[in-house]
């Protein structure tokens, strides 16, 4: 019978939030002993940043610690650092984690990564949720996960999911491993939990954000609406610094996108942009200043399309223009489907399309980009590790591309 836990075996955790309650986690943690369960609550659609609020760590004899590093970050890291730095770590769906854990200062020793595993095992439903009621026969609390936990003081019911979260992720990943060994898979995971790993482990700060990456801002096609949409960026961008708001929350990206593609020049204009947040106050006179300084900043600054080459042809190039060649990447795709329905996993875990497209493109494309580095079979691995593949990978998927290549006689 399914077991509905709705409170952590050991009670709600208190949320930690003093240097002093961060040591004295840190001890707990350290009379531990295996690998650190751990997880993150961020609030990136509420605050400037996605940086975590909430940190909840699980070690066998420790228990299970929240602890909430905003205000005392730099304590956090003194504390916490010298105890979870360069140790085993436990995380269901690492990349979207680590950064937040990065900017702390804290970097994992080996990770296993539980939602990657359950993905290599060929389970369909790989969020915990599914996987602990799968394996466990246990319903978790669910329901709190994209709530405002920059929020002080955090709710129990928050608490309870927040400590729910790891309270059986070392057990699952015990679970996962085995699986993964019996199936001749874990080698596999292991490479994938090592690189991404090592992707992260040079992190220190955010990234910065560029207005080139806002969503949309590629169809603008004149310089007067590229200066529009730079200067609302960076006008949006001060804001929501400068107040630690989510910047979607103050113009949304879409309706950024809009203003700049009409360039309105009067009240009643902007006004009328679908989503545009007219009710708040000041919003239409300040919006509509900086389309005003865009237009009359000097037009030799304004910038222009970026028409960056690329390496290899979009799919509706590829398509359009090369449909003997396009033809080629669908029998190999069709070979790596087959590959995955046997290994019972996702074919594109095994190599990524853009990975398989870019090999087509580099034996058989006439020009252009990676056109030319693939001459022949023995090329084939070299090839995929430049652009980022796993021993694991090149070595199913050399056959495969190779194959494919010769039956249309590359």
């Amino acid at each position: 019978m399914t077991e509905l836990r709705h409170v952590p075996k050991d009670g709600t955790p208190k949320v930690l939030a003093s240097p002093r309650d961060f040591h004295a986690a840190a001890d707990q943690l350290a009379a531990g002993t295996g690998p650190f369960a751990i997880d993150t609550e961020r609030a990136s659609a509420y605050r400037f940043d996605d940086r975590a609020f909430l940190v909840q760590i699980r070690r066998e004899g420790a228990g299970t610690v929240l602890l909430a590093p905003e205000n005392h970050r730099a304590e956090f890291t003194a504390a916490l650092a010298p105890v979870l730095t360069g140790q085993d770590w436990v995380i269901h769906a690492a990349p979207s984690d680590l950064p937040s854990l990065a900017w702390l200062g804290l970097y994992p020793g080996t990770l296993f990564d539980t939602e990657l595993a359950a993905r290599f095992a060929g389970f369909a439903h790989p969020n915990l949720g599914a996987m602990v009621l799968e394996l466990f026969d246990v319903e978790l609390e669910k329901g709190f996960g994209d709530s405002d936990w920059s929020e002080t003081p955090i709710p129990q019911k928050w608490r309870n999911y927040a400590a729910l979260d790891v309270e059986l992720l070392n057990e699952l990943a015990v679970a996962l491993r085995d699986i993964l060994a019996e199936e001749e898979k874990l080698d596999w995971a292991y490479e994938e939990f090592d690189h991404i790993a090592t992707e992260h482990a040079g992190i220190t700060a955010p990234e910065p954000r560029s207005w080139r990456e806002l969503k949309g801002v590629s169809s603008l096609r004149s310089r007067e609406q590229l200066a529009v949409a730079r200067e609302l960026w960076q006008r949006r961008e001060s804001i929501a610094r400068s107040q630690d708001l989510a910047p979607n929350r103050l113009l949304p990206h879409r309706v950024l996108v809009e203003i700049a593609r009409r360039v309105p020049t009067t009240p009643y204009e902007i006004n009328k942009i679908k989503g545009f947040p007219r009710r708040r106050g000041g919003a239409t006179l300040q919006w509509l200043d900086a389309v005003t300084t865009a237009l009359k900043s000097p037009k030799e600054e304004w910038p222009v399309q970026l028409r960056s080459p690329q390496p290899v042809p979009s799919k509706s190039v590829f398509t359009r223009e090369f449909p003997e060649l396009w033809a080629v990447y669908q029998d190999i795709r069709s070979a790596f489907e087959d590959l995955g329905e046997e290994l019972t996993m996702n074919y594109e875990l095994i190599l990524k399309p853009s990975l398989v497209r870019a090999a087509v493109w580099a034996a058989l494309g006439p020009e252009g980009g990676v056109a030319g580095e693939i001459s022949g079979s023995g090329d084939i691995p070299g090839f995929l590790l430049s652009q980022g593949a796993r021993e694991w990978q090149v070595e199913l998927a050399t056959p495969l591309i190779a194959d494919g290549l010769h039956a249309f006689g590359g």
